[in-house]
């Protein structure tokens, strides 16, 4: 009975036999992943700012959300076939670079639409660095650690917005204003350089490139991941990575929910969240270990959402002091962030190298904009009519169980074939 763990600690001391290769790719691109999501969290942490400023009515914030972060998603499927033809480091440098400019910009917009249109292009090269790092960490890792540290290359989420929100955004909000987080965007410049100096091209992504110019193998496309024998499961990874994130989507109007149902001040807001990110990366490596080594990767996601789902009702209806209320919010992003780990590395093992990074932007990405997108709409919706609780329920709580059962209906991935 405690062979599947004896086994799985066994390979944990592979991890002394890691090529220094590895951890480099690793470290860059996890530099990489946390910098797009502080850059992402900037704008989720002023929400309420732009509704005054703008006029917004409640249900037009969550549209032009939503309107965003579909717009964006489109935008990043695309630059994830680009990054399987044109390769991984290639397209990274060039994100990397454009980034900074949409992010900055936010700081000067003048109208709803022009902010619109900068937050879009902005979070789209920022969301291209999802595919693009847990791709190339899959591909430079060990096969028998692929898991662990695709895995673990996700607390950049959290990572990100810890950085931004408990480190650097209450200083520059509190000192300069509001406005001018969104300089903070320029951190991601010198990001570059680390990239163009130190990054190579997988090698499978060389080999895989170097066939389709020999004409042995077809350019890839998203209509190649519809293909008989891949249908079935990129439609159940889109659907389970889209309910997931919907529940995220939704959440990410916590910090709004905090100031304006219980009354608590911006900064007390963004530290709280900012926070429960912290130990969210708790959650993320906690994941990616138990689904590297102990049980399947499948079996550990539905685990995870199921747990994160039972962990909103605390949060939400019996926590109300201030201690309470981040002890439960600690424990609900635990689980409900950390399954991210699990489901990126879970997406991709899912693909061959020709077609991975198109796979998980589209199956992953995608799907993660489409969620993070309507998330916010539905609840906008919702939480006039029945309260800020109702609403996190229905948007949060119960899509996330619901992720967890079709991700069920995945099959899992042979741990001989990783």
């Amino acid at each position: 009975m405690n062979q599947p763990i004896a086994s799985g600690l066994d390979d944990l001391r592979l991890l002394a036999h890691v090529p220094a290769r590895t951890w480099k790719v690793f470290a860059i691109c996890l530099i990489g992943v946390t910098f797009a999501n502080l850059d992402h969290s900037l704008f989720n942490y002023v929400l309420t700012e732009f509704k005054e400023e703008f006029g917004w009515s409640d249900e037009a914030r969550g549209w032009y959300i939503a309107i965003t972060y579909i717009i964006a998603g489109l935008i990043v499927t695309q630059i994830g076939v680009l990054t399987d033809r044109l390769g991984r480091r290639r397209t990274l440098l060039g994100v990397t670079l454009i980034t900074p400019i949409f992010v900055a910009a936010l700081t000067w917009v003048p109208s709803t639409a022009l902010l619109l249109v900068f937050r879009t292009l902005g979070f789209a090269t920022a969301g291209a660095q999802s595919p693009i790092t847990v791709t190339t960490v899959l591909e430079e890792s060990p096969a028998r650690l692929r898991g662990l540290f695709s895995g673990v290359l996700q607390i950049g989420f959290p990572l990100g917005y810890f950085l931004g929100g408990y480190l650097l955004v209450p200083w520059v909000y509190t000192t300069f204003g509001w406005r001018y987080i969104f300089l903070l965007g320029f951190l991601f410049l010198p990001y570059a350089w680390i990239i163009y100096r130190y990054l190579d091209e997988p090698e499978v992504w060389v080999k895989a490139n170097a066939a389709r110019e020999a004409g042995e193998a077809d350019q890839p496309s998203i209509r190649e991941l519809f293909r008989p024998g891949i249908r079935r499961k990129t439609l159940l990874l889109f659907t389970g990575q889209f309910l997931s994130v919907f529940a995220i989507g939704a959440s990410t109007l916590l910090t709004a929910y905090f100031r304006e149902s219980r009354g608590w001040g911006a900064e007390q807001a963004i530290e709280t969240v900012a926070i429960s990110m912290g130990v969210a990366i708790l959650g993320y490596i906690t994941a990616a270990f138990v689904g590297e080594f102990l049980i399947s990767r499948r079996n550990t996601i539905v685990i995870w959402c199921l747990l994160a789902s039972v962990a909103f009702i605390p949060m939400l209806w019996f926590a109300t002091g201030f201690s309470a209320t981040l002890i439960a919010f600690c424990v609900l992003t635990f689980f409900f962030y950390g399954s991210y780990a699990v489901i990126a590395t879970f997406i991709a093992e899912n693909f061959p190298a020709e077609l991975r990074a198109t796979a998980t932007s589209f199956a992953g990405s995608f799907a993660v904009n489409l969620g993070f997108g309507l998330g916010p709409l539905a609840l906008s919706y919702i939480y006039p009519v029945f309260g800020w609780e109702w609403g996190l329920t229905w948007t949060a709580a119960v899509p996330i169980a619901i992720a967890g059962i079709v991700f069920l209906a995945s099959k899992p991935v042979p741990r001989e074939m990783v």
